[in-house]
Parts: C-alpha cells; sequence; structure tokens
C-alpha cells in the first residue's frame, strides 16, 4: 500500500489537493511546485520540480503513487522518467495534450497573465471558485495564485518529451482524462507510449471537473495505490469487479492496455 503524493496545476498550489488528502486513507502529501505556493518567486523548470516530488516521496518512505493534475500530470511523467524507482506508480490526470497548437494557445494565455499577474490571479481566483463552488474551489485559491510563473511553466513542459518520458517508465500510469477536457487531445499518443497503461475517461467532466468530487477520487486514488505494484492490469477488474473507486459515470476502458511505444 504505497503512500500517495500528489501534484498540482500551473498557478495554484498544494492546497488544492487538501478535500483529496484529507480522504485517503494512506499517507499522502501534497507538494509545492517551484514558483508556486510557499515557493513563490522561485524560478521554475522541470528539474527543480521533479526534484520537489522526489523530495516529497523520500519524506513518505523513498516510494509512492504519483498523482497530478494539468502541470502536475506533466511533472508527475518527468518524475518517472528521471526517478523510476521512487515512483510505484503514476496516475496523470487532464495532460495528454502536446500539439503545437496546444502550446501555441497557452503561450498566448500565460503571455498575457504575465503582463498584469495581479489582475490574472484575482481573475484566475473568480474563475476557479465559480468553476468549483464550496471547499474545493476555496481549496484551489487557499495557496496563493502565482500566474507570473506561468511563461517559466509552459516553456519548461513545452521542452520536455513526455512521450519519450512515458516510454522510459516502467511501472504502471493511469491517464485520467474528462471527457469534456479539451487536453485530452493527444491521449491516444499518451497511451500507447505507456509500456504499462490504461485509459480512465470520466464522462461530463471538464478539466478541472474531477476536483468537485473529493470523495470518489480520493477512494480511486487509493485503489490505485493499492494496485500499483501489481503486475496485471487485469487485476483491476479482477479484484472489483471494475468498481475501484469509480466516480460517478466513470468509464474505464482495459482495451486501452497496451506495450508498444508510440514512434517519436
Amino acid at each position: 500500500m504505497p503512500p500517495v503524493v500528489l501534484v498540482h496545476g500551473i498557478r495554484v498550489s498544494a492546497t488544492m489537493w487538501d478535500p483529496v488528502v484529507s480522504r485517503l486513507d494512506r499517507p499522502a502529501t501534497a507538494v509545492d511546485l517551484p514558483g508556486h505556493g510557499v515557493r513563490r518567486g522561485e524560478p521554475f523548470s522541470m528539474e527543480g520540480a521533479t526534484s520537489a516530488v522526489a523530495a516529497a516521496i523520500d519524506s513518505l518512505g523513498g516510494r509512492a503513487l504519483v498523482v497530478g493534475l494539468s502541470l502536475g500530470g506533466y511533472v508527475g511523467i518527468a518524475t518517472a522518467e528521471r526517478f523510476p524507482g521512487r515512483v510505484a506508480g503514476l496516475v496523470a490526470m487532464g495532460c495528454t495534450a502536446r500539439s503545437a497548437s496546444a502550446v501555441r494557445v497557452y503561450r498566448i494565455a500565460a503571455a498575457l497573465a504575465a503582463r498584469d499577474p495581479s489582475f490574472a490571479n484575482r481573475l484566475s481566483s473568480y474563475a476557479l471558485r465559480r468553476l468549483l463552488p464550496g471547499p474545493s474551489g476555496a481549496a484551489m485559491v487557499a495557496g496563493g495564485l502565482s500566474c507570473e510563473v506561468m511563461p517559466q511553466v509552459v516553456e519548461a513542459v513545452a521542452g520536455h518529451d513526455q512521450l519519450a518520458a512515458l516510454a522510459a517508465y516502467p511501472g504502471r500510469v493511469w491517464l485520467v482524462n474528462g471527457a469534456r477536457d479539451p487536453f485530452r487531445a493527444d491521449e491516444r499518443d499518451f497511451l500507447r507510449a505507456c509500456r504499462n497503461g490504461r485509459l480512465i475517461l470520466l464522462p461530463g467532466r471538464g478539466h478541472l471537473g474531477v476536483m468537485a468530487a473529493p470523495g470518489p477520487l480520493a477512494r480511486l486514488l487509493g485503489d490505485l495505490s493499492d494496485l500499483s505494484d501489481l503486475s496485471d492490469l487485469s487485476d483491476l477488474h479482477d479484484r472489483t469487479g471494475g468498481a475501484a473507486g469509480r466516480l460517478p459515470g466513470q468509464v474505464d476502458r482495459p482495451e486501452s492496455a497496451v506495450a508498444t511505444p508510440s514512434p517519436r
């Protein structure tokens, strides 16, 4: 039963995971990446981000399931590549887009945010609270927002080959996407790159919609943590009848497990 390390999205902080961490039935911690939360003002790099995740893993005993959403998912992929022995399994959520058009959109948004970070932070806070009413939205903004770091983040993610990283990692990977998430555009390429991967789709959910149900999400992550050391992907269905930690409307794709990396 490996512990869980959770990695936040762009401009938010570790507090976004508070509602999930409080519901997990095992040791867990969420980490602030460089330039975010308590590390606001520090430069962001993929090396610094993966080192932060590795330090969090070490604080829980040296091996953990790594869970990341959006930027956190990309950082989780890079951590699995750099520190495969420490990553018992990887849950990469909302981070399967790598096309030039997606990068271009994010570069424009990041540049606009960095021109007036205070205004961008206020606008982001309002939007996140509207999108996720109640405790989940409050957790998103509780640690402060850091729109000024967005250009550095976008360049770091754009400069990392996620498909090569997934192909290099021998452990289990679960790609979790909301069916309405525009960042699932290249999910099949990401899945083909995994040595031991599975795709989980959440009908009706958008990019951040999964965070609206922290209880079911915590149960899902607990089940995946239990399974991360097992060798056969079919164990998920064998042990639970396909219902392990199921979120409302979840579609689990067992036929998505593949062993052949995609061409790069």
